[in-house]
């Protein structure tokens, strides 16, 4: 008896290696995988505006990471004793217009950097409604789409659905710029399994069916392009409201393991596949908490994984596994 509908995901070629290096950009599950592909020690950089729901804020970041722009004070607008940018996260929000702008300067330098180096650009796409700055925002000009409202009053905004054909058009332009900044540059696009229910049930389906439609007709564009189904496996695959957290809208850590396993099947490549599991080992022992680090046994412990980590360090120099090994040397985080 099947409890549960599993289908065939294509391969991603080529498979994502240690060598490899990969941007993230997007909704909240962007660093969700983030945090995993980290944790399993792969090259990566995660969201540097911050988290990221519509495809105008993505591609506008993208090209601000191209561009390597600069942000000042005038750009930043203050709310409730801080100041903040609708093109960023709240992370990046300040007491003083200087620290917020240092903050994001410094993110955007090493983005930059990053990304014309990077072999593979993961974009998660969460929501199709955008919200653009109205005349009632206070102290803000001609800024357009806002990534974040930052709790501002919600005359500050008006709402719209994007259309698929207003999608494919923004994410076209940002894809070329992409083409001549980094040639070798691999896509992969996704779209969040998060449910955005404060927008309406109906809302919320009408939104993922553009970014389903615009991301579609764009992978058939280019070999570089790859579609990860990570909402067809919440919403096809586990179909069940046991895998979602108390809010019913974000996937729990059971259905986020899930995905994770199958990101690993169709877009890691083997050798890599069972370099996890040792990895995977190191973690857990890395986490141990003794009752008593003093002990013999203890020491034997902590001799024993030093010894691993070094084997693999020298077996693999492109893992960064220093903090952990000096953990192992000395029994000191």
């Amino acid at each position: 008896m099947k409890f549960h509908y599993e289908f065939a995901i294509k391969k991603l070629q080529p498979p994502i290696t240690h060598h490899h290096s990969m941007m993230m950009i997007g909704s909240c599950f962007t660093e969700n995988m983030g945090n995993l592909l980290r944790a399993f020690k792969f090259n990566i950089m995660d969201n540097p505006n911050g988290i990221l729901f519509n495809p105008i804020s993505v591609t506008e970041a993208v090209q601000q990471y191209i561009n390597n722009k600069k942000f000042f004070n005038e750009d930043l607008f203050c709310l409730n004793e801080s100041w903040h940018s609708w093109k960023h996260h709240s992370k990046f929000s300040g007491i003083t217009a200087e620290e917020a702008v240092e903050k994001i300067n410094q993110s955007t330098f090493k983005a930059n950097d990053f990304l014309k180096k990077a072999d593979y650009l993961l974009i998660t796409l969460g929501s199709a409604w955008v919200y653009e700055l109205s005349n009632d925002a206070e102290g803000t000009t001609n800024i357009g789409v806002a990534a974040n409202n930052h709790k501002a009053p919600a005359s500050w905004f008006s709402k719209r659905l994007l259309s698929a054909n207003e999608t494919i058009e923004v994410l076209q332009k940002m894809l070329a710029a992409l083409k001549i900044f980094n040639p070798h540059l691999n896509i992969i696009f996704t779209i969040s399994p998060v449910r955005h229910l404060r927008e309406g049930v109906i809302e919320n389906n009408r939104s993922k069916a553009v970014l389903i439609q615009a991301v579609h007709d764009i992978i058939k564009q280019s070999e570089q392009y790859y579609y990860f189904p990570s909402y067809e496996l919440m919403i096809d695959d586990l179909r069940d409201y046991r895998f979602y957290a108390e809010d019913l809208v974000h996937p729990n850590y059971h259905a986020t393991q899930y995905i994770w396993e199958k990101f690993v099947e169709s877009c890691i490549e083997e050798n890599a596949q069972q370099l996890l599991k040792s990895i995977q080992e190191i973690n857990i022992a890395y986490q141990h908490k003794p009752f008593n680090a003093s002990t013999v046994a203890h020491q034997k412990f902590l001799m024993k994984y030093a010894s691993l980590v070094k084997q693999l360090k020298e077996k693999h120099p492109e893992l960064d596994l220093q903090s952990e090994l000096n953990y192992f040397l000395t029994g000191t985080k």
